[in-house]
């Protein structure tokens, strides 16, 4: 099977007007799978909206891309500084379900920590939902370690 080939594209105005209402759903699906109530989960995702993503537009410093495969939209990436430069986020990743199991999202990942390491990052960090057994082995497979933890026990 040869090797596709998976590239970073930024989106455009209209690419990332077109991509926050879907992506900005899936986080907050993604809260209530983890717990969060409906409120809760709402609320992460304006907040979210809020300091990522004034009137809509990313804010400076960001990096928004579309990730194609062989000339095919296989996900999305979505990475940034933090409050310390030099510690780099993966504030969001997808694969698209047709794309998955194929190396693609790993690759998507060096291909961050590239990109971070570019700007200046000696660091690159992330959040993943403890649900989310397949993410968390790809992040242990590529070196990432537990930085914190909080755990939950609902009544």
């Amino acid at each position: 099977m040869a090797t596709p080939d998976i590239r970073l594209v930024p989106k455009s105005e209209d690419e990332t007007a077109r991509w926050l209402p879907v992506a900005m759903a899936a986080y907050e699906q993604a809260r209530r799978e983890a717990g969060d109530t409906p409120e809760q989960a709402a609320e992460g995702r304006r907040m979210s909206e809020q300091q990522f993503f004034p009137g809509g537009r990313l804010v400076a410093g960001h990096f928004l891309f579309t990730v194609v495969v062989d000339d095919d939209d296989a996900g999305w990436l979505w990475i940034g500084p933090s409050n310390d430069p030099s510690a780099w986020w993966v504030w969001d990743i997808e694969v698209h379900e047709a794309f998955r199991r194929r190396g693609i999202g790993r690759a998507t990942m060096l291909l961050a920590e590239d990109v971070a390491r570019s700007q200046g990052a000696s660091a690159i960090r992330l959040n993943v939902f403890a649900y989310n057994h397949d993410a968390i082995r790809l992040y242990d497979s590529l070196g990432y370690e537990t930085a914190s933890m909080y755990k939950q026990k609902r009544l």
